[in-house]
């Protein structure tokens, strides 16, 4: 259990808080690629980090991400006209280029040089494979972005949706392995399941040990079942990755490269990035247990991933014009997530959400918003499944009160290659160290191939 003055450092997130100044330290996904798709559109509303902000594409085709209010008198610039690399305010005409400087000032006489003392704010921006990320940290020069694997190869693919709670209590079901065997797969018995396959392993045990361990790149934690061999364990290994990453184990180790970002709007709202890009080759294939490994139910969030097509197998609502009204899902909190009480009661599903069907993020949403948009932790009776959670959060806390007091740069922030990794569920013999003995499968940026029929990993 968290105290309150913890649970407020590692929830909010507003300019001038610990964590609101650790996230400004990284490079952020602030917007798709096609959120601005074309030079000279119309400029969007973001809201990050508490922050409300305009971003742009500019004739070159350039984005600038500026502070909503003109820095003359305060309207939005929202209602700006997007012409010949800058975006103009309707109120007086000051212009503004995508570094904030003032390039236009019509209503100042000519002889003026006013506009060269007047700057918007303005966050550098960089864009790259469908995503446009800003950096709105004080450093004169950003760091490198983060080596995130999937954000960098061909192909990726890229969703978002909206989720009405604090970042940490989404991300949170991300890093708990233990509620696959409840609120997902509740329904499911390992005698109709195939024998070896990952589904099949999680319902016969539906209480792991957990080992945990702080990294480079901030905390992993290996969940471990018994197999139907007694020299073999099963592991499903995962990540919290600074400052609000996760990396689910749904895979086989070593082939999947995806990644989650809980992006905070505000305190009270979170931005869900999928950020997946196709699967490599794999020492796995066609080996020991190859695909009889199951279902990947987690393509679910990243499935129908265009502006209408929804994310989740699910359907987005149509957009609304405030700072919240984008990648919402039809089933939400107000419909009951679409819960059939019938489906539930049948066990056609062990929650009903979505009516039974295609209800995996959708289980994780209503659950997470159901808590409030901050839940209350010192209420919280925690246990031995609740291991990655409390390290995770303690992780981030420490993190954040030394940047704010002595300033000690966040993890990875200048040697982003930490966040190379790869995260998935594998075979082990018992007497194999779960951590050493997958550093080879746990790479990214590699194909982890291999001749015939193998062992998953060894020493």
């Amino acid at each position: 259990m968290l105290s309150i003055q913890d649970n407020e450092v590692l929830c909010r997130v507003e300019p001038g808080t610990p964590m609101g100044d650790l996230m400004r330290e990284y490079w952020l996904p602030a917007l798709k690629s096609d959120e601005l798709p074309s030079p000279d559109c119309a400029p969007v509303r973001l809201r990050l980090l508490a922050e409300n902000l305009i971003a742009f594409r500019v004739t070159s085709g350039e984005v600038g991400i500026v502070a909503n209010a003109c820095p003359h008198r305060g309207a939005s610039l929202f209602f700006g006209r997007n012409e010949e690399e800058g975006l103009r305010c309707v109120y007086h005409g000051w212009k503004f280029d995508v570094t904030g400087a003032c390039v236009d000032m019509p209503s100042e006489p000519a002889e003026s040089n006013f506009k060269n003392k007047v700057r918007a704010r303005a966050y550098p921006t960089y864009e790259r494979n469908g995503i446009i990320w800003t950096y709105m940290g004080p450093r004169e020069t950003p760091p490198p972005l983060s080596h995130i694997e999937s954000a960098t190869v061909e192909g990726v693919r890229v969703s978002k949706i909206m989720r009405d709670c604090n970042y940490m209590q989404a991300l949170e079901g991300d890093i708990d392995t233990s509620h696959l065997a409840f609120l997902h797969n509740g329904a499911q018995r390992a005698e109709n399941l195939p024998q070896g396959s990952q589904a099949y392993y999680v319902a016969k045990d539906r209480s792991p040990r957990y080992a945990v361990l702080d990294t480079d790149f901030g905390v992993a934690y290996g969940a471990y079942r018994p197999t139907d061999e007694a020299d073999k364990l099963y592991w499903r290994m995962a990540y919290f990755l600074f400052p609000f990453y996760t990396m689910i184990p749904t895979d086989v180790l070593g082939e999947a490269r995806r990644i989650r970002g809980w992006v905070p709007i505000d305190s009270g709202h979170t931005m869900v990035w999928g950020i997946n890009a196709p699967r490599v080759a794999s020492a796995t294939q066609g080996g020991f247990y190859g695909n009889a490994f199951g279902p990947d139910r987690s393509q679910e969030f990243s499935g129908g991933q265009n502006r209408t097509g929804g994310a989740g197998g699910n359907d987005y609502l149509p957009e609304t014009a405030d700072w919240l009204g984008k990648f919402r899902l039809v089933a939400n909190k107000q419909n009951d997530y679409l819960i059939d009480r019938e489906a539930q009661r049948n066990l056609v599903s062990f929650t009903g959400i979505n009516g039974g069907v295609n209800g995996v993020f959708l289980e994780d949403q209503a659950v997470t918003e159901s808590m409030g948009q901050i839940y209350e932790r010192d209420k919280e009776h925690l246990g031995t499944s609740d291991s990655m959670i409390i390290r995770s959060r303690r992780r981030l806390i420490n993190a954040a009160k030394a940047f704010y007091e002595t300033k000690v740069p966040p993890p990875g922030v200048d040697n982003p290659e930490v966040f190379a990794v790869r995260s998935g569920g594998v075979l082990l013999p018992v007497d194999v160290d779960w951590w050493e003995g997958t550093a080879e499968l746990r790479r990214a940026f590699v194909e982890h191939r291999a001749e015939g029929p193998v062992q998953l990993a060894s020493v």
